[in-house]
């Protein structure tokens, strides 16, 4: 039996009005700030780097987006549904050559009841949790290698597989001049879970162009392609073509990373659970590694002056 939880609703809601809402608050505090607090061209040029570091998946930088996803039409009734991801990122330094990056999606889901026009449920979804191995030092070409899992941990039915999942995970980029333009793909299979689930099968590819422009304003696409190989046919794949636009601003100290995308997705005209529309609406918290940010440059004075700077 299908239930409505409106808190479910409540939570994407203020997921999106925080998103559109701060970083009118960052406008604002900039200009309350004055002219001495204007960026200068190398905060400009240190914004665009960082830029191009959220754009990268295995790059050694700790984020902590908040993504909502809202998808329209689906069904017959034309129903749309609604998933907050909270996808931290960590790397962790194996040792001078190799880097792990833990990438780890926490869903909160609100499913619509499709056979109706009204009701649904809403949950804790399964835990998406992908490792990847790359080199600390990359070279033009940026990769990574590694598993990725779903551990069933909904706490709807209608929200999770039941499933546990595992499989590979790799990706791969390249970040020329102004450009960042990469895929990431996995593939994962259930091996254990209750018998009267379905089994799982699936493929997620994601492509991403993103072109950084000035001020750490960017252009980005970045959809997520989507293969059920133990769906029917007409529910089997879904490619979504589209794009929007992000930027790098500041609260405080604090940078953050700002989006905002819409998707139009490509399907079978017989899919009956599967969106015609989407729109992707994400704030990331940004924390550069220490060793990253410019060194700052030695006072002149002596010893004492040097051992000052070194502290």
């Amino acid at each position: 039996m299908s239930t409505t939880l409106r808190p479910s609703r409540s939570l994407a809601l203020s997921g999106l009005l925080s998103v559109l809402l701060l970083p009118r608050l960052a406008v604002a505090e900039a200009d309350q700030s004055g002219p001495k607090d204007q960026p200068s061209d190398q905060e400009d040029k240190d914004e665009g780097d960082l830029a191009k570091k959220t754009q990268n998946p295995v790059a050694d930088l700790i984020s902590v987006p908040f993504q909502n996803n809202t998808s329209y039409n689906i069904g017959v009734n034309e129903r749309a549904s609604n998933t907050l991801n909270i996808q931290p990122v960590i790397p962790v330094h194996l040792s001078e050559s190799v880097l792990l990056i833990s990438r780890i999606i926490l869903p909160i889901t609100y499913q619509p009841d499709l056979g109706s026009t009204g009701g649904g449920s809403s949950g804790f979804g399964d835990v998406n949790p992908t490792f990847f191995f790359s080199p600390a030092k990359p070279g033009k070409l940026i990769w990574g290698v590694g598993p990725a899992f779903i551990l069933p941990t909904a706490t709807q039915r209608s929200v999770g597989t039941g499933k546990w999942s595992a499989g590979p995970a790799a990706v791969a980029l390249i970040q020329p001049g102004h450009w960042t333009v990469g895929v990431l793909a996995s593939q994962v299979w259930s091996f254990a879970g209750p018998s009267d689930r379905s089994t799982v099968s699936l493929m997620t590819v994601q492509y991403f162009v993103n072109y950084n422009l000035a001020h750490a304003w960017y252009l980005t696409s970045s959809p997520i392609l989507t293969f059920n190989w133990e769906a029917t046919s007409s529910e089997e794949w879904m490619v979504p073509f589209g794009g929007g636009i992000g930027k790098i601003f500041k609260l405080g100290k604090l940078p953050l990373n700002g989006s905002l995308q819409g998707y139009y997705n490509v399907r079978s005209d017989e899919s009956t659970t599967l969106a015609r529309w989407q729109a992707r609406v994400q704030l990331a918290f940004l924390f550069p590694a220490a060793g990253s940010k410019p060194k700052p440059p030695e006072k002149e004075g002596g010893a004492e002056a040097g051992a000052s700077a070194q502290r």
